[in-house]
């Protein structure tokens, strides 16, 4: 198994940053990718930014592209979620989740960090 612990969300104003992190224990060699969802109260879940474990292969949703940037340092185990020019409908819970493969769900989850961004 692979555990997943996220940190870093806030209360933030708009157009500030935050930087989240998601720390990974575990089975931690047989991750291939790690994502970033987010879901806000009355929405569902949604995909917000991903990469390969080892790097690269990135990618993001429409409505995040160019403010926000995923990362990860092998070294520490924990991969990054780099915010900036935050937005109010950027408010939501953060989850980083992983898998096994490049074909297979994501399967892993951790419990979520609150991000609020007010106006």
């Amino acid at each position: 198994q692979v555990q997943l612990v996220e940190s870093g969300g806030g209360s933030v104003q708009a157009g500030d940053s935050l930087r989240l992190s998601c720390a990974a224990s575990g089975r931690t060699f047989s991750v291939y990718g790690v994502a970033w969802f987010r879901q806000a109260p009355g929405n569902e879940r949604e995909f917000v930014a991903s990469m390969r474990w080892m790097g690269g292969n990135t990618n993001y949703a429409d409505s995040v592209k160019g403010r926000f940037t995923i990362s990860s340092d092998n070294a520490k185990n924990t991969v990054y979620l780099q915010m900036n020019s935050l937005k109010p409908e950027d408010t939501a819970v953060y989850y980083c989740a992983t898998r096994g493969g490049p074909n297979r769900s994501f399967d892993y989850w951790g419990r979520g960090t609150q991000v609020t961004v007010s106006s």
